[in-house]
């Protein structure tokens, strides 16, 4: 039977789900990102089912999000999107942190990162920042941070809204989030697998900002794997998600048996 534990590390409200019969012995660990205006508790599926697997796996929330939501939030978080993000890729570096020190993460350190949208650009963001992650899963999100971020300000604009920062403001933006983007810092992949999924029509994070670095991406790693639809939209098929769970588990369990 899979457990549940509610918990706080640090700011982080986080959700973990781990078999009965595992809890609190060391086992590879999945941390999972909601999207944008989600939370932790959209995402119990997927934690549901890698638990069964043999996994340990943490489900936070995200800055201005779930629990995380206070009379501070900013009253439209769209402009505050990309420290949420930032705040996010730090997050995951301190919930490694915190399941390493309490033995929680298996001998050999198997870490997967995965995420839906928002919490996929935080999952490629992660690749770039910590090298202690050794796969992850990116469901309709995308590599190209800056790219992206460029398109979500012109978008802005042209609906009409007039924006609260300087070209100064905006391009300082830039800078900060071109230190993620793993578009431009592929060396940091080093090796590591991914699973990449998206759908060809999404209009919330569109195929065009993930499609033409995927090949790249997979060619750096013989295990990763693409998967794309034509149907779907800016929502996880379950041909996805199915997928997404059986290539974690055998993924980041094969690394300890080869070992």
């Amino acid at each position: 039977m899979v457990s549940i534990l509610k918990g706080t590390i640090g700011e982080i409200p986080f959700l973990m789900a781990e078999k009965e019969e595992t809890e609190g012995t060391p086992l590879p660990l999945v941390i999972f990102l909601h999207g944008y205006t989600s939370a932790k508790e959209h995402n119990l599926h997927f934690a549901y089912s890698l638990a069964e697997k043999g996994l340990r796996v943490i489900l936070p929330d995200a800055l201005h999000h779930g629990e995380r939501m206070s009379s501070h939030s900013p009253k439209s978080r769209d402009y505050d999107f990309w420290n949420i993000v930032h705040q996010g890729i730090g997050d995951v570096t301190t919930l490694i942190n915190w399941a390493k020190e309490n033995e929680y993460v298996s001998e050999n350190g198997e870490i997967a990162v995965g995420g839906i949208s928002m919490g996929a650009i935080m999952t490629y963001g992660s690749i770039v920042n910590n090298p202690e992650i050794s796969a992850g899963c990116a469901l309709m999100g995308t590599p190209a941070h800056e790219e992206f971020a460029r398109w979500q300000i012109e978008k802005i604009g042209k609906s009409g809204h007039n924006l609260p920062f300087t070209t100064e403001e905006l391009e300082q933006s830039y800078e900060h989030i071109r230190h993620y983007d793993l578009t431009q810092k592929l060396d940091k992949l080093n090796n590591r697998p991914l699973f990449i999924w998206h759908s060809e029509v999404d209009d919330v994070v569109p195929y065009e900002f993930a499609n033409p670095y995927v090949k790249t991406l997979i060619e750096n790693n013989p295990k990763s794997v693409y998967m794309h639809d034509k149907t779907s939209g800016h929502k996880v098929s379950r041909p996805a998600y199915l997928n997404a769970v059986e290539w974690i588990a055998e993924h980041i369990k094969a690394k300890k048996e080869t070992v």
